[in-house]
């Protein structure tokens, strides 16, 4: 039903940004294959009822040794099939596996190859291992995140998924648009630092212009600011308040029961502190959930602090069902939405391997085939 009905896009299993870029277009309508590792037992011991993997979601596994010759002419036949084909390895390692760009574009010459690293594809660390926070480190966001001395890591969501896994759906979805056209496949290099500094944007405009400084909790939108940021309830549950317009501020303040007059100008970095200890004591007086209740139809930009526990009852999501009640607890639908071709969730995570035979046999490979393929340990 999705949006990208049509479209095949083959995944070379891995970890992190490339499978959520997988997920991706899954949920709204690809059909992307997943080409897992074949190993000695290959799916022995993988429960897809038990593994609550949600990023695996929605794709079909085939299962390939591509150390063998035959293997790796498998994959490139099902890359050379397809629209698209996304990786997320260390630069060269496709190359060594003989699937390459040159190999997969000269056998589909209208092939967009998606590829996802921390670094990129050049550069003097673009063979340098590393995870999200040493990507999001070059670039400037991790030193802006955080209160204390030394930053704090934002989960994997800056560098991992949004500036990885969404710029790589994107990056595949446009290269894919321009093949239209042209009937031209091309290289998508996505990396991370790329992304991460690229989701900086606005702040490295604020800086430009004089409205940033490089000091963590000093700024307006990085807990500097006291009418941005968390406060402590009574109860140890927290309320985040982001009120920076003039009339959202009246309706906070009125709200918190404060007088503005009191405390001054509130655009003033001399003032915070005052305003901080005004707020926070007003705040540490009453439970998070009563303050909910106060500040709940108001245009005061207050909202409580859930945790993953409770954020999937929150009436405002369970209203829009923004998670799916699974057998492992709530799980995220896909987004965004559609007004006519909704996306899903296909399926839960596949056992590698466990489509191999259904997945060639959609292909044009006859039985006879399958078994040869299969007898000679290529699946």
């Amino acid at each position: 039903m999705g949006p990208l009905q049509g479209l095949r896009v083959v995944e070379m299993a891995g970890l992190g940004p490339a499978p959520f870029a997988g997920m991706m277009l899954s949920d709204l309508g690809a059909d992307v294959i997943r080409i897992d590792r074949k190993a000695k037992g290959a799916g022995d011991g993988f429960d897809a009822v038990k593994r609550a993997n949600f990023v695996d979601r929605g794709r079909r596994s085939v299962a390939i040794d591509l150390k063998r010759e035959a293997g790796v002419a498998l994959a490139l036949q099902l890359i050379a099939a397809s629209d698209a084909v996304i990786e997320g390895f260390r630069p060269g390692v496709m190359e060594r596996l003989g699937l390459g760009p040159d190999v997969c574009l000269a056998a589909n010459p209208k092939l967009v190859y998606g590829r996802v690293t921390g670094w990129g594809q050049t550069g003097p660390l673009a063979a340098t291992v590393g995870h999200d926070i040493n990507y999001i480190a070059l670039t400037g966001a991790l030193h802006a995140i955080g209160a204390g001395e030394t930053p704090s890591p934002p989960l994997n969501l800056v560098g991992d998924f949004g500036g990885g896994a969404m710029m790589l759906a994107f990056g595949v979805l446009c290269a894919l648009w321009e093949s239209q056209r042209s009937g031209k496949g091309q290289v998508v290099d996505a990396a991370m630092t790329d992304g991460a500094s690229l989701l900086m944007a606005m702040i490295y405009g604020f800086k430009a212009n004089g409205a940033w400084r490089d000091a963590r909790a000093s700024n307006l939108l990085d807990g500097g600011a006291p009418f941005y940021g968390a406060y402590a309830c009574s109860d140890g549950k927290c309320v985040a308040i982001g009120p920076l317009e003039p009339q959202f501020f009246s309706a906070f303040v009125e709200g918190l029961g404060l007088d503005a007059a009191d405390l001054g100008d509130r655009w003033d970095p001399r003032n915070w502190s005052a305003w901080r200890a005004a707020i926070g004591a007003a705040f540490s007086t009453r439970p998070r959930d009563e303050w909910a209740r106060v500040f709940a139809g108001s245009d005061a930009c207050v909202t409580p602090i859930l945790d993953m526990s409770e954020a999937p009852d929150h009436p405002h999501n369970t209203a829009r069902a923004t998670f799916v009640r699974g057998p492992h607890g709530p799980e995220p639908q896909p987004a965004p939405r559609f007004s006519r071709t909704p996306g899903e969730i296909a399926h839960p995570p596949a056992q590698p391997g466990a489509d191999s035979e259904a997945i060639l046999s959609e292909r044009g490979f006859s039985a006879a085939r399958i078994a040869e393929l299969k007898a000679a340990g290529a699946i």
